[in-house]
């Protein structure tokens, strides 16, 4: 348990935040819309949960970051305020034509 929530619903937060890249493929979100689409299923979820997952998600390299040629330093931009996109395998893990042990619901 993290922070008070199982794993199971990790998992299905997870998947739901590939799920809501998937909708707008190619394009990216903020992480702030992320937590504003993801409060709808799960009312109680902070911030700070979807900065892990985000976090966890783009090391896995299912999701990348996007950074504008705005940002001086991508480092320095506040993470409500960094963009985050789909990955070609994201898209196949949200499509389901691959499966990771991790985010499989049991």
């Amino acid at each position: 348990m993290a922070n008070g929530r199982d794993t199971k619903e990790i998992k299905r937060i997870r998947i739901e935040l590939l799920v809501a890249l998937k909708v707008v493929y190619p394009a990216a979100l903020q992480s702030d819309q992320l937590l504003r689409s993801l409060l709808v299923l799960f009312p109680t979820l902070e911030f700070e949960q979807v900065k892990r997952d985000c976090h966890y998600l783009t090391e896995k390299g299912y999701i990348e970051r996007v950074s504008t040629d705005s940002e001086p330093d991508a480092s320095l931009t506040p993470w409500r305020r960094r963009w985050f996109r789909l990955t070609t395998t994201g898209m196949e893990l949200a499509d389901q034509c691959i499966h990771d042990p991790a985010l499989e619901e049991s």
